[in-house]
């Protein structure tokens, strides 16, 4: 029996709507993503941080990919050189 990881299949993504801290704009995040700029004026829409195998599991980084990986870590802020 073979395993995947459940966030790799595209069809399991859901959506939540986020309000811009900037100007209020309701923003749609897709569960694949950590954050989308606003429509309306262009800043920075992260979700709420909830812990993902990305900052834990030591796998994650051939799971996703290098380029998937990067910029997941470059989304969180986190130093991906280590």
């Amino acid at each position: 029996m073979s395993t995947k990881c459940p966030g790799s299949d595209m069809r399991n993504i859901t959506a939540g709507i986020y309000a811009c801290p900037s100007c209020g704009e309701a923003v749609e995040i897709f569960s694949d993503e950590m954050r989308r700029r606003c429509p309306k004026c262009k800043e920075w829409v992260a979700k709420k941080e909830t812990p993902s195998c990305v900052q834990w599991c030591s796998s994650a980084r051939s799971c996703l990919g290098e380029d998937r990986w990067q910029a997941v870590m470059e989304a969180l802020g986190k130093d991906s050189d280590k």
